[in-house]
């Protein structure tokens, strides 16, 4: 072959995968609308989930909140109430109960944009965790999503004439990648992407389109509590990647919900963790999906540094321990 000709092969091979690409990639871009629309936000009443209530407030939705204490509830409902001039509706209900999820679900009327939000962390060794801790971990940050899912998609399919609907689930980073002390909520973040896979090939065909959301450390009350108690090993590799603030990660994932993605990356760190464990989490961009197909191994690479990274830090402490 002639190095003219295979000049000319340079571009082709690119531009025909991304010709491929651009047929291939399923589901098909969507936007989802935000204004005049029901957000129903568990977990609304602190932290990521108020941030999203207030974004959703102020671009013109009628929100409902759902969280636990009546006290947050009411606190939350006023602190909306007094930035944006909306009056959300507000319930108080235990994720794990099924039944009283379902009657929050019934009163608030037919949901557009469900959004499952509420989780609950300890960070600890798996060793010190008691049973109790990693059942109520599971269960409110699992078993709780399939809870509220399983209660409002009902009524979100019969939506006729009401556009296109959204479910989106908020994991973290740690349900990307497992770090020590983070077994039980690993655990239990990583199970929401099986959930979030299977469920948009149900739910497509009634044009309900499911976004993964993965915040990495944010500035929450629960956040500022756990850093109280992590391991130290933890707070050493937590430490290779910034905390973001909760108006900044509300902001991300509320536009990552109107562009329908599937996956919602917070910051760089997050979109490299997001092209590394892709796996087969659906794409609607052939531009993204033809940088994950061109990235996968270098990406791979960096993942392996940062393990070595990690492990060397386990090691180093581990010494310091032992002495």
């Amino acid at each position: 072959m002639s190095p003219s000709f295979l000049l000319l092969l340079i571009p082709i091979i690119p531009l025909s995968l991304l010709a491929i690409l651009s047929l291939i990639v399923r589901p098909k871009p969507i936007r989802i609308p935000i204004k005049s629309r029901h957000v129903f936000i568990t977990g609304g009443s602190s932290g990521i989930g108020l941030a999203l209530a207030h974004r959703a407030a102020s671009e013109g939705a009628r929100v409902s909140i759902l969280a636990r204490s009546p006290q947050k509830l009411e606190e939350a409902k006023r602190s909306i109430k007094l930035a944006t001039g909306v009056e959300v509706a507000i319930f108080s209900a235990d994720v794990r109960d099924y039944d009283a999820v379902s009657k929050a679900v019934e009163e608030s009327g037919p949901i557009d944009v469900l959004i499952v939000n509420q989780g609950v962390f300890t960070a600890r060794e798996l060793e010190k965790h008691s049973v109790e801790d990693v059942r109520f971990t599971i269960e409110v940050n699992l078993v709780g999503s399939f809870n509220v899912i399983k209660a409002a998609l009902p009524r979100m399919k019969g939506r006729e004439g009401r556009g296109p609907g959204s479910i989106s689930l908020v994991s973290s980073q740690a349900g990307q990648v497992g770090v020590y002390g983070y077994a039980a909520y690993s655990a239990s973040k990583f199970g929401l992407q099986g959930l979030a896979q299977s469920l948009q090939q149900e739910v497509v065909a009634d044009d309900i389109h499911v976004t993964l959301v993965f915040p990495p450390d944010t500035d929450t009350p629960g956040f500022e509590e756990e850093q109280k108690s992590r391991p130290e090993v933890t707070a050493i590799i937590a430490a290779s990647s910034g905390s973001m603030k909760t108006e900044e990660v509300a902001r991300r994932a509320m536009d990552g919900i109107k562009a329908g993605k599937f996956t919602v990356s917070c910051n760089f760190e997050g979109f490299l963790l997001s092209l590394a464990t892709t796996g087969m989490s659906p794409q609607r961009s052939f531009w993204l999906a033809f940088l994950e197909v061109i990235t996968a191994g270098p990406i791979r690479l960096v993942a392996l540094f940062f393990q070595w990274d990690w492990y060397n830090a386990i090691e180093k402490w581990s010494k310091t321990k032992n002495k």
